[in-house]
C-alpha cells in the first residue's frame, strides 16, 4: 500500500485527538492560543485598525504563527480534496441518512452523487433552493460573526484551547455550542425545510 493510499483512507478519530493534543500542550508551552477567528483581529491590526481602534492596537506579530496555521489549513484542505480524497462517499449512518431523507436532504450513495461533506439542498447556490440556502449563508454567516465575538472567540478557540486550559467562560460557551447545535438539528433546520 502506497502513502496517498493510506493517506486517502479514513483514520481513526484517536489519531486526530492525539494530534490536537500534542499542539496543545506545544501552545501550553510556548504561551500561545488556539483559535480561527482571532485571525481577523491580526488582520485588521496588520491593516492599521489599531491605529483608530483600541480593540485592534497589539502586537500582532506574536500571533503570526496563526496566520501561518491557516493558510496550512486552506492549503492543506486543497490539497486533501483534490490530491487525497477517499473514493467512497462518506459513511453516514441509517437513522442519521433516514432523518436527513425525511427533510429531503439526498446522502450520497456514490462519489458521483457527491462526497457527502455539502449536500446540494444545504449548499447548491443556484436552481430550486438557491435563494433559500443564500439568504441561510448570509444570516447564518452573520451569526456566526456575532456569535464569535459575543463569545470571545469561535468553537475550535473556546472548544479546544479554552477548555485546555481550564477556561470557564470556554466550557459555558462550549455548552452553548451544543444547545445551539441540537435546536438548529431538531428544531430550526426541520421548520426551514417542511
Amino acid at each position: 500500500m502506497d502513502l496517498i493510499t493510506i493517506l486517502s483512507q479514513p483514520w481513526h478519530w484517536s489519531i486526530s485527538g492525539l494530534l490536537i493534543v500534542v499542539v496543545m500542550v506545544l501552545l501550553l508551552l510556548s504561551g500561545g492560543q488556539f483559535g480561527v477567528s482571532s485571525n481577523l483581529r491580526i488582520l485588521c491590526s496588520i491593516a492599521g485598525a489599531g491605529k483608530k481602534y483600541e480593540f485592534f492596537n497589539f502586537d500582532w506579530k506574536s500571533q503570526i504563527w496563526n496566520l501561518i496555521f491557516i493558510l496550512g489549513a486552506v492549503i492543506g484542505g486543497y490539497i486533501a480534496s483534490n490530491y487525497l480524497q477517499n473514493p467512497l462517499p462518506v459513511a453516514i449512518s441509517e437513522t442519521t441518512q433516514t432523518f436527513l431523507s425525511s427533510l429531503g436532504i439526498a446522502t450520497p450513495q456514490t462519489l458521483d452523487q457527491g462526497s457527502g461533506y455539502v449536500p446540494a439542498e444545504l449548499f447548491a447556490l443556484t436552481g430550486d433552493n438557491g435563494i433559500r440556502n443564500w439568504v441561510l449563508l448570509i444570516i447564518g454567516g452573520f451569526m456566526i460573526g456575532f456569535g464569535t465575538r459575543w463569545a470571545g472567540g469561535c468553537t475550535s478557540g473556546h472548544a479546544i484551547s479554552g477548555l485546555a486550559n481550564l477556561q470557564l467562560s470556554s466550557l459555558i460557551a462550549v455548552i452553548g455550542f451544543f444547545i445551539g447545535g441540537l435546536l438548529m438539528t431538531w428544531i430550526i433546520l426541520p421548520l426551514i425545510f417542511s
